[in-house]
């Protein structure tokens, strides 16, 4: 009968009980680079869902805003305020509109007439990323009294 030198099995046995302390190493490297890479992934899905939000007050905010000021008599000027807390600017204008491509003799011709076009602007800013600050715009154009009393 032939038996294998004893060197040889007790190598064989010393394999087959466990992991070197160099492939436990090489996981641990492995697992934290996975680690680092979710946790980066999340952190930047928590803050694109944040800006999402931000961005989502000041729409409700600028539609609002537009909404009253576009519906009282139209008055040339500039309107400010805050909302959420003070976390939110708004700015509204309210200026006289004449549309691009409209000759002079046209808007002569339309001096005489009870109303005219007023755009209504709004834009609200709130705070950004790293210390910035975002704006969001809406305007419309709505036809009102020329000299409103």
């Amino acid at each position: 009968m032939n038996r294998p030198p004893a060197a040889a099995t007790s190598r064989a046995a010393r394999r087959a009980g466990g992991f070197s302390l160099l492939e436990v190493l090489v996981a641990f490297v492995i697992l934290s680079l996975v680690a680092t890479a979710l946790f980066r992934l999340f952190g930047g899905a928590l803050n694109n869902a944040s800006a999402a939000d931000d961005y989502s007050r000041a729409a409700l905010l600028a539609e609002s805003v537009l909404a009253e000021t576009a519906a009282g008599p139209l008055r040339e000027g500039v309107v400010q305020g805050d909302a959420d807390e003070g976390r939110m600017r708004w700015t509204a204008r309210v200026s006289a509109y004449t549309p691009p491509g409209v000759n002079a003799d046209l808007e002569r011709q339309s001096e005489p007439m009870q109303t005219r076009l007023w755009r209504v602007a709004v834009e609200v800013a709130f705070p950004g990323a790293a210390g910035g600050e975002r704006t969001y715009a809406l305007a419309t154009t709505r036809i009102g009294a020329r000299n409103p009393q």
